[in-house]
């Protein structure tokens, strides 16, 4: 019999930045670390400037930035910063079994 083919799990993030203000680039920067790091072939992110993309910004709750949003897997959940503190970021996002 065969066995069913597993497919890894896909995080998939959303970004919310200003711009290419620093905070904005370092955001970006240290997600793209903690992804490879972590999450090599298995992520997906979605940045969202806020400046061009306002109303998307202003519908979707985000009022500070950056903030990332985990949209998957659930739970969905959010941090705002620039992500340097990877143990706090993973921690935040569910993630922290990652980190091992």
């Amino acid at each position: 019999m065969k066995r069913p083919m597993t497919h890894p799990m896909i995080y998939q993030f959303r970004l919310y930045v200003a711009g290419e203000a620093m905070n904005a680039t370092l955001a970006i920067a240290n997600l793209s670390e903690i992804c490879r790091t972590h999450l090599p072939g298995r992520h997906v992110i979605d940045v969202v400037d806020i400046f061009r993309e306002p109303k998307r910004a202003l519908a979707d709750g985000i009022f500070m930035t950056p903030t990332l949003v985990k949209l998957s897997p659930a739970p969905i959940r959010k941090i705002v910063g620039t992500l340097s503190q990877t143990q706090t970021v993973l921690l935040a996002l569910g993630l922290a079994d990652l980190s091992q």
